[in-house]
């Protein structure tokens, strides 16, 4: 019988761990230190502490770590949750500090250039971890798209764990009893807008509009401004040039703009203040036709009937509606990379290489519901019937991505980039500044903030 990723890596490791003993009975009790490193023992475990955002750490904590440890038995795995408004500030400070407490931090994907510019993180591909690196883990076969997120300038910092994009979810019932078809990853956004009018209904007859077309990200907060950068670039926009300096202050971005304006039209009353929980719940409560939201949070909404009113048949997913040159999707990975001060870098990468190998991430997508990166996993079985779809419409995002550069400005200053969108779009979407004046300010001080 042929052996499974996981296998393979532990009858290497294992191997390695007997060699690791005969050289203690060689080298005498001096040597005894060593064969308590690398992997542990079963009377000296080894433990990896990982630093990650609070909405997901108890989950793999509870889920993922018990699959590890089927195959890796003396790892112990920790995760510490942190609220995500202070998760890079407690890695930057981690990172920075004489006595480090953790082995592996996972990053949001504009990050991995703040960590790398400190030292902070590993060269997965170097040296050192390579020799530690399963013949068979493949780097080639993840999706180019999520495996850039953990690169900067030349080097592979991180590996994608939980590979997010920004997608378009919509109720077939709704569309259904509002007389219209199936959307379909070719409409035009004047097409949806379209069918907007038609979405927003008076559902139980009391005179009062109670169904809407779309609900998303309109408050003021730095998530809010990828909604208008998907649109950006799928008019085949860009945030900077290739010198570096914004690019998004023109005729293109105004339109763009304009359009995520414009969804508040047909978006449920108080939307302006509306985010990834309001949108989430308005959807899950069948009470808007559409969400743009990242796509992590599927099984969540359609598959699991403790958190939504929905079912796999009601709610489909897709990329977003094409602008004047190809649909939109904007990238928003979790990936995971090893502190260059770990005093535990074997159990620390053996950890991330099972997370991210084949058999990793079917254990991850089935259990938690997070999406893969690898082109394999994608086009395999899946291990579920209702991440078949969802795989087809993640290939798409991640080519879409790779095609339009839809991400966020990647850049030690980054985060500061991020925050000056959020303030001039929620300005903008206020009707506060008009769109040419928001995006005019915004490019002034974010080439101010990269200098």
């Amino acid at each position: 019988m042929k052996k499974t990723q996981i296998g393979k890596l532990t009858s290497r490791r294992s191997m390695l761990a007997g060699l690791a003993g005969s050289l203690v009975l060689a080298a005498g009790p001096a040597a005894s230190v060593h064969a308590q490193e690398g992997l542990g023992t079963a009377d000296n475990p080894v433990e990896v502490r990982i630093m990650a955002n609070e909405a997901f750490a108890n989950t793999w904590q509870t889920l993922l770590v018990p699959e590890f440890n089927k195959a890796y038995p003396n790892v112990r795995v920790v995760f510490d949750g942190v609220p995500y408004t202070e998760l890079l500030a407690k890695m930057m400070l981690d990172a920075t500090s004489p006595n480090p407490e953790y082995d592996v931090l996972l990053v949001d994907d504009p990050w991995v250039p703040q960590l790398a510019e400190i030292g902070a993180l590993v060269d997965l591909k170097g040296e050192k971890v390579a020799a530690l690196t399963g013949d068979d883990y493949d780097w080639d076969d993840f999706n180019a798209a999520p495996l850039a997120a953990g690169e900067w300038q030349g080097v592979q910092y991180a590996v994608p764990v939980r590979s997010n994009m920004l997608l378009r979810f919509y109720n077939r019932t709704l569309y259904e009893e509002a007389g219209l078809p199936e959307p379909t990853p070719e409409q035009t956004w004047d097409e949806f807008f379209a069918d907007a009018e038609k979405l927003v209904r008076d559902a139980d007859g009391d005179g009062k509009d109670d169904r809407w077309a779309i609900d998303t990200y309109f408050v003021r907060e730095p998530l809010t401004p990828t909604i208008w950068q998907s649109i950006l670039n799928a008019n085949g926009g860009s945030l900077l040039d290739e010198s570096g300096s914004p690019a998004f202050a023109n005729e293109t971005g105004v339109k763009s703009l304009e359009t995520h304006k414009r969804l508040l039209d047909y978006a449920p009353p108080g939307a302006l203040g509306h985010g990834f929980s309001e949108s989430l719940q308005a959807f899950r409560q069948g009470l808007v036709a559409n969400m743009f939201n990242w796509g992590s949070v599927y099984k969540s909404t359609a598959v699991d009937p403790k958190s939504t009113t929905l079912t796999v048949d009601e709610v489909g997913i897709q990329v977003l509606p094409v602008g004047d040159v190809q649909a939109g999707a904007h990238r928003g990975i979790w990936i995971a990379g090893v502190s260059s001060k770990t005093e535990e870098l074997e159990a620390s990468w053996a950890f991330l290489e099972w997370l991210t190998s084949k058999e990793g991430e079917s254990i991850n997508a089935s259990l938690v519901g997070s999406f893969p990166a690898r082109k394999s996993t994608l086009n395999g079985e899946p291990a579920e019937p209702w991440l078949g779809p969802v795989y087809e419409t993640l290939q798409q995002a991640y080519d879409v991505a790779a095609k339009g550069k839809m991400w966020r400005i990647r850049s030690p200053k980054s985060d500061a980039a991020q925050q000056i969108l959020a303030d001039e779009i929620a300005r903008g979407l206020a009707g506060q500044a008009s769109a040419e004046e928001a995006l005019d300010t915004a490019a002034g001080k974010i080439e101010k903030a990269l200098k």
